[in-house]
């Protein structure tokens, strides 16, 4: 082959535009005579391309460059990218408070940094400036920061630009504690790897064929991201072998390192090899990390950008009611609230579902979810709720941990928690990412000294819910247009 088509060949591949569409992104399925994304099942993986598929096709009135050859010499790559609409909404410092840096100063693979532009990711925030250039130097890292400011893309960034194509073993495992997590992340590293060009991502959670899972792993996969349970039950059957990978990440460390889960991590632990890499990243780090980071890492790089607890994005109130008046109290806050989309915890799975059904009995759209549900009806009401299908979600503290909902902009407490670790992440579900949240607590008799001790470890402070609240505490849209008339 001459040397001018094979560097024509290699560029064809820089562009999104030119080649095969990544089957992780473009699968369809057809419903109601429409099309509609398909939902990642857990266990599954999905290549970053696949042959056999139809060239995409630039949309109308794009500025792709119509060039027949790819791209030539001199012409922006940027321009190529399918970005999605920029987020103007006001942000925060927790995600603002940055040192300038941009994604590019990193040295990552072009292919790495066109899925993370078109992720909508411009500038890294924070724990990833401080993050990805220790992950990538090979280091052990102890990262501690909020609920919402990047910590996957802190972890993941450097996790995709260390695969190897050439070696077709698993290279990293990503621990999640719940399978709605895993789910997630899956998925945004399967869309920011889809121009590598074969990073073999797969999904592995309980509650799911354990046979599917066994068949896969016949397969190349690069990155496992897992429950604890479920890849421990592969590398026991020796089907998983996880002995030459480099990396392992544990999101949400405090709870992967808790009572429910420590012995488990030990025991994968032992089936990696001695010179891994050991990432672990949360919003708090209790005395069970400490012992464990002093067994298994080594001299780590400890980050820790907490110099408070709670975003603050997020205005927290409290109503006093008793248990009768809850529900009413709740209908008064629908009627009033501008809600996007609203997480409501209740501490039981049997309030749950008796709360959903009193709330769609009152007229508002409502799912909800909790750990004794199917799998399959988890998978379905969490990518349903995802995708704006429904405005409220009522649900227990499975969905405290990592979850990433932009549009909740409202978090009610219709049973306040116990403790003042649950409480900070069941309000981080809101002000996602700098933005503006509300987080409401129901609060009877029985709660009172609860929450007096829960202000008093987080060194926060929960008002009396007013009789009317300015919406440009949780509405960007408002929030925006206030910051603009005053730049004015």
């Amino acid at each position: 082959m001459k040397e001018t088509d094979t560097m024509r060949n290699v560029l064809l591949g820089l562009c999104p535009y030119i080649g095969k569409i990544p089957a992780s992104v473009m699968a369809m399925t057809k419903q109601n005579g429409q099309s509609k994304p398909m939902t990642l099942q857990p266990g599954s993986f999905t290549s970053s391309t696949q042959s056999g598929k139809a060239p995409v096709v630039p949309p109308k009135g794009s500025s792709i460059p119509q060039i027949s050859g790819g791209i030539r010499f001199g012409d922006d790559w940027k321009k190529c990218l399918l970005l999605p609409p920029k987020d103007t909404r006001v942000r925060t410092t927790d995600v603002t408070a940055t040192k300038g840096n941009e994604f590019e100063d990193y040295c990552l693979k072009r292919e790495l940094l066109m899925g993370i532009f078109e992720m909508g990711w411009e500038k890294p925030s924070p724990i990833q400036e401080e993050s990805i250039p220790i992950a990538l130097s090979g280091r052990d890292i102890l990262a501690r920061a909020k609920n919402g400011t990047g910590k996957s893309g802190a972890y993941l960034i450097p996790l995709l630009e260390r695969i190897d194509l050439k070696k077709d073993y698993v290279q990293a495992i990503v621990l999640v504690p719940t399978r709605e997590l895993a789910l997630q992340v899956s998925q945004i590293s399967i869309n920011m790897s889809k121009h590598l060009g074969g990073v073999k991502v797969m999904a592995t959670t309980g509650g799911t064929n354990l046979r599917d899972d066994i068949m896969r792993l016949d397969e190349i996969v690069h990155v496992i991201i897992a429950t604890p349970g479920r890849i421990l039950d592969l590398l026991r059957k020796g089907v998983a072998k996880v002995d030459k990978a480099q990396m392992i990440v544990m999101d949400e460390a405090d709870k992967l390192l808790s009572q429910d889960f420590v012995v488990l991590v030990e025991d994968i632990i032992s089936f990696l090899p001695k010179n891994r890499q050991v990432l672990l990243y949360s919003a708090t780090f209790p005395i069970s990390v400490q012992k464990f980071m002093t067994k298994h890492l080594q001299k780590p790089y400890e980050i820790n950008l907490m110099d408070e607890l709670t975003l603050k994005g997020i205005t927290q109130y409290y109503a006093y009611v008793t248990e009768r008046q809850k529900v009413h109290c709740l209908n008064t806050l629908f009627s009033r609230l501008q809600i996007n989309q609203s997480i409501i915890f209740c501490n039981s799975t049997q309030r749950v579902e008796l709360l959903a059904k009193k709330i769609t009995q009152l007229g508002y759209s409502c799912f909800y979810i909790h750990a004794k549900m199917m799998q399959e009806y988890r998978n379905r009401v969490f990518h349903d709720f995802r995708n704006g299908l429904c405005r409220n979600l009522v649900c227990t503290d499975l969905f405290t941990r990592g979850i990433d909902i932009q549009a909740v902009n409202v978090v009610i407490n219709f049973d306040f928690p116990k403790n003042a670790e649950t409480y900070l992440h069941r309000i981080g579900r809101s002000g996602r990412y700098g933005h503006l949240g509300l987080a409401i607590n129901l609060i009877t008799a029985e709660d009172r000294f609860n929450l007096k001790g829960i202000e008093d470890q987080l060194i926060t402070d929960i008002k009396p819910i007013p009789s009317s609240i300015d919406k440009s505490l949780y509405v960007a849209e408002e929030r925006s247009r206030r910051t603009l008339e005053v730049q004015l």
